[in-house]
């Protein structure tokens, strides 16, 4: 065996596998992305449940609303963030016995004898360890109060008064013990890692006093019910609570300005409903009709079916599985997950967290970084090869490819929904997710969601299915049947994401990217697929986070 492939398999792969697997048990503590954007989507359901049109609309809008709200959507509503609540605390309590067990494992420790010089690396990472946990820990704690927050308003809305006043004057307990330095009108915290958690804490607790006094009998107004209220509250939780405070102050004049910003508001997020809503569903109803089609079309004609077309025909395949090993390995992971990123470091950018635009390029000049690196070493690895067989990398305009990728897009959709709700029971809101999902969802920049679809729909159905659907997949075929090729390449691309709830989805994903490569023989079918799915969530995320 030659040096090279000592390096390869005994340093390099080793090392690789034990980082990437550090990695996906790191997303375990992680939150889910799928449940913040569950939040947003109640969320812009209750801004569109305030919608009242005009009479002109006749006895058609309480058709319109059911069909797009359903019949109780404070109800759902409640349901919603109640089990919200129960998949925070549950994590809470896993952050807390973490941050104990950390701290119990530190005080054992032993000390040096004499102070170590400034700059000498240790060993011991417990500390940011901790430092970690307690910033975890502090995150769950105010997204459980603000839960709190809109769960009581929630209730008060439904007439469930007194469960409201029970729900903040807990919250306001939980936050006195949490914080016992807390006043609800002075704080003076003792170091600045504390200034910002309390603080945030302190105008909780201060906003679930104005909420208790708002619905209480007899009502009580505080002097600062407004400022409170419009700081700590957004969309309908808002809009609700200053509707019930200009009500109690007599405000008309403030009244009917915050109703009709409701009404504007109520309006567009029924619209927004309506495309998030309709185009996935119509989609998925012609994809479920064309699984139909297919698997019936299988059982009546056989390997004459659409459904088996190039289904059992390998590659060509010159090079072996060192080949896959040394793409994956030096190109994929190194330049991913090391090369890249270590570069990026050593290079004086300034990256401002609150400037969604820079972060926006930061995140697409790395994607390109890690493309341009992965793809080069692709080439110079099989260049030797060249001329390729005629299957491997086609490209064809003339085709049907655009047919195939659109299919295909419409097959995927039932069936990524179905492992979603399956994943979303299996993991209980943990696993991580993909960062740029939540930027693009905060983010309500035109220029900057342009340059993140640059991103996910362009750059990224362009790498990832040129090196996991155009080399890994065929590659394999030397040594697995068409269907296992297909499989075995949709976990490597799930496992890839680095995220422990991707991986169910993303692997459905991946087979019907495979299934719609290898029976059209064209790589611009699952690059229009990965394309179609990515612009589609990059859309739904910019609606939803427009409504909070």
């Amino acid at each position: 065996m030659t040096i090279k492939r000592l390096i390869l398999f005994f340093v390099l792969t080793p090392i690789a596998v034990l980082l990437a697997i550090s990695s996906l048990f790191g997303s375990w503590q992680e939150p889910q992305f799928q449940s913040r954007l569950e939040l947003y989507q109640t969320n812009i359901a209750l801004q569109a449940q305030a919608w009242q049109p005009g009479d002109s609309k006749g006895d058609t809008f309480p058709a319109i609303r059911e069909a797009i709200l359903g019949d109780q959507p404070l109800e759902n509503a409640t349901k919603q963030y109640q089990e919200a609540r129960q998949s925070v605390e549950t994590n809470l309590d896993k952050a807390q016995k973490q941050l104990a067990q950390l701290r119990s494992q530190s005080q054992t420790l032993p000390t040096p004898s004499k102070p170590l010089p400034e700059g000498t690396p240790t060993t011991n990472s417990g500390g940011d360890q901790q430092q970690k946990s307690q910033q975890s820990l502090k995150q769950l704690q105010k997204l459980l109060a603000e839960l709190d927050l809109r769960l009581g308003i929630l209730q008060a809305q439904q007439g469930k008064t007194n469960t409201a006043l029970k729900t903040w004057s807990e919250l306001q307990k939980r936050l006195e013990k949490d914080n016992p330095a807390t006043d609800a009108k002075l704080l003076t915290p003792k170091s600045s890692l504390s200034t910002q958690p309390s603080k945030l804490s302190t105008e909780i607790g201060g906003t679930a006093t104005v909420l208790s006094g708002l619905w209480s009998n007899p009502p009580r107004i505080l002097p600062n019910a407004q400022q409170l209220i419009q700081k700590n509250l957004e969309g309908w939780f808002r809009s609700t609570a200053l509707i019930q405070l200009y009500q109690l102050q007599q405000r008309q004049e403030a009244l009917s300005s915050v109703q009709a910003a409701q009404q504007e508001a109520a309006a567009q997020a029924v619209l927004k409903l309506a495309l998030i809503g309709t185009i996935p569903t119509l989609a998925a109803l012609v994809g479920t009709i064309v699984l139909i089609f297919l698997i019936a079309q299988r059982l009546l004609k056989g390997k004459a079916a659409l459904l088996a077309q190039n289904g059992d025909v390998p590659w060509s395949t010159p090079w072996d599985g060192e080949m896959i090993v040394q793409v994956f390995v030096l190109g994929f992971f190194f330049m991913g997950q090391v090369f890249v990123p270590l570069i990026l470091s050593l290079i004086p950018i300034p990256r401002p967290v609150g400037n969604v635009r820079i972060q926006a390029v930061f995140v697409l000049i790395s994607y390109l970084l890690v493309a341009s690196g992965a793809l080069s070493v692709l080439y110079f690895s099989i260049k030797r090869f060249f001329p390729l067989p005629e299957s491997w990398f086609r490209f064809r305009l003339q085709d049907k490819w655009f047919l195939w990728g659109l299919g295909g897009y419409c097959a995927a959709l039932p069936i990524v929904v179905v492992v979603s709700l399956i994943n979303q029971q299996l993991w209980q809101g943990q696993g991580g997710s993909n960062p740029l999902l939540q930027l693009a969802l905060e983010s309500q920049d035109a220029v900057a969601l342009g340059i993140f679809f640059s991103t996910a729909a362009i750059a990224a159905p362009f790498f990832e299915e040129l090196l996991f659907r155009g080399f890994l997949l065929p590659s394999l075929t030397r040594y697995l049947p068409v269907w296992g090729s297909i499989i075995v390449s949709a976990v490597l691309f799930a496992i890839a994401h680095l995220s422990l709830s991707e991986i169910l989805p993303l692997t459905a994903l991946g087979i019907v990217l495979g299934f719609v490569y290898t029976r059209s023989r064209n790589l611009l079918a699952p690059m229009l697929l990965h394309s179609l799915w990515n612009s589609g969530t990059l859309l739904s995320l910019f609606l939803l986070g427009g409504s909070n």
